[in-house]
C-alpha cells in the first residue's frame, strides 16, 4: 500500500521510517503515510508496578473462565466528568447514573455471588491436589453449563464443585480420587459420589474410566519400593488388563494389588495396612484383587 502511494507521488529517493510511538509508516522523501499499521512483533515488557503495567504493556491479563467476570471487569467512575476532565451534559449524567446502579445490581446478583464463592474454593483445591491449569479451565467451563442450567438452588455450592472437578479431571485424564478431591473440599465422599452421579446424568458426559497405570507410580513411591518392584507391578496391571481382571474394577483397587503382589513376588516389605492408607482402598478389596491376580496370571510373571 505505501509503495503505491510513494509511486503516484513519483517519489525517486525512497526512505522508509517507522514511528514506534504512533505506529505510522512513511516515507522520509515524499511524505507519503501508509494508511496500515506497524506491528510490533517484540516481547511483552514486565511491569512490576501498576503504573508500569498500565504504561508499558500492550494488552490486559488474559481471559480465564475462573473468574466470575472472566477477567473482563466493568469499571464505572463515580465522577460525573469526561477523558478531558469536562462536565457531563444532564442527560449524559442521568444515563450514567442508571448504568452505576444497572452494574451495582449485576455485581451482588445470585449467579455472580455463586461463582465467585465456588471459584474461591476452587482455587483452594487447586493449590491443594496441584491440578494443572487446563484442568481448572476445564472445571470452570463444566461449571458455568452447571449454572446456565439453573440446578444450583438447593444444592451444596462445595459439593457441585467437587464434582465438577472430578468430572474435568476424568475428561483430561488426570488422575485424583473420589477421596482426594473429598478431602481437599472438607466435603463427605458419599456426598460427592451422589452429586457426581446427579450431574454425570444431567450433563449427559459419560468421562472414561482411569487407567491403573496411572496410580502403581504413586503407590510405589509412598510405601517407598524399589524401581524393579515397580517395573513389575506396571507388568502385572497390563497382564491383568489383558486377562479381564480390570474390566469394572476400582482401577485403584488395580494398582494396589499389583503392587503388593509385585512385592511378594521380590520379596519386599509392604504390608497389605500401609498399602491400604496410601491407596485409600480397604485391606480387604486387596486381599480379593490379591487372590484373583494370583489365580488367574500367576504363572506368567
Amino acid at each position: 500500500m505505501l509503495s503505491e502511494l510513494i509511486h503516484q507521488n513519483n517519489c525517486k529517493k525512497i526512505r522508509i521510517v517507522t514511528d514506534f510511538d504512533t505506529g505510522e509508516i512513511a516515507c522520509q522523501n515524499c511524505g507519503a503515510v501508509s494508511p496500515e499499521k506497524a506491528v510490533a512483533l517484540g516481547p511483552e515488557n514486565t511491569g512490576l508496578t501498576k503504573e508500569e503495567y498500565l504504561t508499558s504493556f500492550r494488552a490486559g491479563r488474559k481471559i480465564s473462565l475462573k473468574m466470575a467476570d472472566m477477567g473482563l471487569p466493568t469499571i464505572i467512575e463515580s465522577k460525573d466528568k469526561d477523558a478531558t476532565g469536562k462536565s457531563l451534559s444532564r442527560e449524559n449524567r442521568k444515563m450514567f447514573y442508571r448504568l452505576r446502579i444497572w452494574d451495582r445490581n449485576s455485581r451482588s446478583a445470585n449467579t455472580v455471588k455463586s461463582l465467585q464463592k465456588a471459584f474461591l474454593l476452587l482455587d483452594g483445591i487447586k493449590t491443594k491436589l496441584a491440578i494443572p491449569e487446563s484442568v481448572v479451565e476445564q472445571t470452570a467451563y463444566i461449571f458455568r453449563k452447571i449454572s446456565a442450567k439453573k440446578i444450583l438452588s438447593g444444592r451444596s455450592t462445595s459439593s457441585i464443585l467437587c464434582a465438577t472437578v472430578y468430572i474435568a479431571c476424568r475428561l483430561t485424564n488426570t488422575p485424583r480420587t473420589l477421596q482426594d478431591i473429598a478431602n481437599a473440599g472438607n466435603i463427605r465422599r458419599k456426598n460427592l459420589q451422589k452429586t457426581y452421579r446427579f450431574l454425570v446424568k444431567e450433563l449427559e458426559i459419560y468421562p472414561e474410566a482411569y487407567n491403573p497405570h496411572e496410580f502403581v507410580s504413586r503407590i510405589s513411591k509412598a510405601i517407598k519400593i524399589s524401581e524393579k518392584t515397580e517395573r513389575l507391578a506396571f507388568r502385572i496391571v497390563t497382564l491383568a488388563e489383558k486377562e479381564g481382571i480390570s474390566t469394572s474394577k476400582n482401577p485403584m483397587a488395580i494398582a494396589a494389588a499389583a503392587v503388593h503382589v509385585a512385592a511378594q513376588k521380590n520379596k519386599e516389605k509392604a504390608s497389605q495396612v500401609k498399602i491400604s492408607q496410601t491407596s485409600g482402598i480397604s485391606a480387604v478389596t486387596i486381599r480379593d484383587r490379591t487372590k484373583e491376580i494370583k489365580k488367574r496370571i500367576w504363572s506368567e510373571i
